[in-house]
């Protein structure tokens, strides 16, 4: 009952959070210059100076015109009221129509890269946890050994990349930017343009063709912390008195190891668990630019750029929501680790 009132409390303070979030950054983002009130204004006065024969001379926006243009862009009304439309009327968003993407609402841009993003998050999550968890595990029981130092190189190295700068490293060496390297990997993209007419089995093949280079620099990103983070935690648990306890009283390493001490090493490793949630939304925004993937975190980039607020707002709307609600997953995650775990009033 304790635990069911902890996890209420903690879905109740997901609202005022949010707004909190919102409300700041849509005040910023109104105040912001070279909003759509702006750039409509520098069209227009572009393509005055066009129309007077090329002498550079600019038409002049009268106040009324301003005015209208506002309107259009619902500037004309208070900040507090715009923040409720966003918020109630267009659903946080969702049903905005966006300034740069004509004709399109907020919720078609995001359910159309929702899929890419999607697919991104859970396999690189995944293949993370994977690799860096037993990595770290065997690091841990093979301390100060030559794996553990060689392993602890490789890991240091990899950290040391920054995951776009390895991914602009692979593009040029390996998916034929240059003649003078290999071929092997298509340059970037989701999927082939013809990948709708391919069998099941080519479906795949090219899915995994266009998919390799990016995952690779997903997990990359999360390599060494998480592998450190494992071995670290593995051997402050194995240095613990009830570790020793199970050897006094008889009991082998492997037991006190993979029966107690395991358990314990993993809880620090299931905060990251709630970030998947994010993760599948926003993405790395830098490796979906190298890549030209068109996923939500290239979206919301190319919002801040564009200065289309609409879309940058929706976009922070849903990874607020998800980190949010991850947070609360990875609390949950605590409870399967160690039922021990009690969240009191004080939490």
């Amino acid at each position: 009952m304790e635990r069911l009132s902890y996890f209420i409390r903690r879905l109740l303070l997901v609202i005022p959070t949010f707004l909190g979030i919102t409300i700041i950054v849509f005040g910023l983002t109104q105040f912001v210059p070279g909003g759509p009130v702006e750039q409509q204004i520098a069209r227009m006065r572009g393509m005055g100076g066009g129309e007077a024969g090329g002498n550079g001379s600019l038409v002049t926006i009268s106040e009324d015109q301003r005015k209208a243009i506002m309107k259009e862009f619902g500037f004309d009304k208070p900040i507090h009221l715009r923040y409720y439309e966003w918020l109630i009327p267009n659903v946080v968003g969702m049903k905005s129509v966006s300034y740069k993407y004509n004709n399109k609402t907020v919720w078609q841009l995001v359910k159309e890269r929702f899929p890419i993003s999607l697919t991104f998050g859970i396999i690189s999550f995944i293949l993370t946890y994977l690799i860096c968890v037993p990595l770290g595990i065997a690091k841990a029981l093979r301390n100060g050994t030559h794996f553990d130092m060689a392993s602890s190189v490789v890991v240091l190295v990899l950290y040391a990349i920054p995951a776009f700068a390895f991914g602009m490293i692979l593009k040029t060496l390996l998916a034929g930017t240059s003649d003078n390297f290999w071929d092997i990997f298509p340059i970037g993209g989701f999927r082939s343009e013809d990948w709708a007419d391919l069998s099941t089995w080519e479906k795949v093949k090219d899915q995994t063709w266009h998919m390799f280079l990016p995952v690779l620099c997903y997990v990359i990103g999360n390599f060494a912390v998480l592998t450190m983070l494992m071995k670290n935690s593995l051997l402050d648990q194995i240095s613990q008195d009830y570790v020793r306890t199970v050897l006094a009283k008889g009991g082998t390493m492997r037991r006190a190891i993979w029966g107690h001490a395991l358990r314990n090493a993993l809880i620090p490793i299931v905060t990251g668990i709630g970030g998947i949630l994010t993760i599948m939304f926003a993405g790395s925004v830098l490796i979906e630019r190298v890549f030209s993937i068109n996923g939500i975190g290239l979206l919301t980039l190319d919002a801040i750029i564009g200065r289309d607020y609409m879309v940058f707002m929706g976009t922070l709307s849903l990874t607020t929501i998800m980190g949010l609600l991850g947070r609360i997953l990875s609390d949950f995650c605590y409870v399967l680790v160690d039922p021990r775990i009690s969240f009191g009033k004080e939490a």
